[in-house]
């Protein structure tokens, strides 16, 4: 009996929220808003729940001395210091932005230049194994944005800041915007298969 009680709980609530929207009736508009700020609550109580079981995960890792458990004992201490510091001071405090522009900002650099490398990377070996128009514009679209963004021993190409800034400003945000479709257009269809039951993410 679970089973088709959870289908209908979980397609009642979808068909509310869904017609609050359409409808501009007084009782599906309160109830959307009702259950929306439900879905925040709990939102916000799984990433609590998540982000204690990330700490327990790596203090058990750290105290039953796995491989690797120094990385989790610099985990541990880094966010209950981060922790304490937002916490206490605030997240616009001085200490709570210095945590963030002398250890964050930096670990996000660091990874977007680990990115670089492994997007050239990938470039070379696309090319490599399969040399079409296709891979010679991902490569050659990859050493403009490098050569346009970075400094080139002190040599100001005339038009390239210029072209760098058109296919950041075009061709990018077409692919960026294509891509925020499918993800939209997916949304869509996993909402509506849950909705029609055939797909049962809550255990059904």
């Amino acid at each position: 009996m679970k089973a088709p009680f959870y289908v209908a709980i979980a397609m009642a609530i979808g068909l509310i929220v869904l017609l609050g929207y359409f409808l501009h009736l007084d009782i599906l508009v309160n109830l959307r808003i009702v259950l929306l700020e439900w879905a925040v609550i709990l939102s916000a109580v799984a990433l609590l729940v998540g982000t204690a079981n990330l700490f327990y995960v790596h203090w058990r890792k750290f105290t039953t001395a796995q491989p690797n458990g120094f990385y989790s004992a610099v985990l541990i201490i880094s966010f209950v210091i981060t922790l304490v510091v937002v916490g206490w001071f605030g997240p616009t405090h001085a200490y709570s932005m210095w945590i963030f522009n002398n250890i964050q900002v930096p670990i996000e650099g660091s990874l977007m230049a680990l990115l670089t490398v492994l997007l050239a990377f990938a470039g070379v070996r696309l090319f490599r194994r399969k040399p079409n128009l296709i891979s010679i514009l991902f490569i050659g679209t990859a050493i403009l944005i490098l050569f346009a963004t970075g400094p080139l021993f002190g040599i100001n190409l005339p038009g390239l800041s210029e072209l760098r800034a058109w296919i950041a400003q075009v061709p990018a945000v077409a692919g960026a915007r294509g891509i925020l479709l499918g993800v939209a257009l997916g949304t869509i269809a996993t909402g509506l298969r849950v909705l029609m039951g055939a797909d049962r993410p809550y255990g059904g």
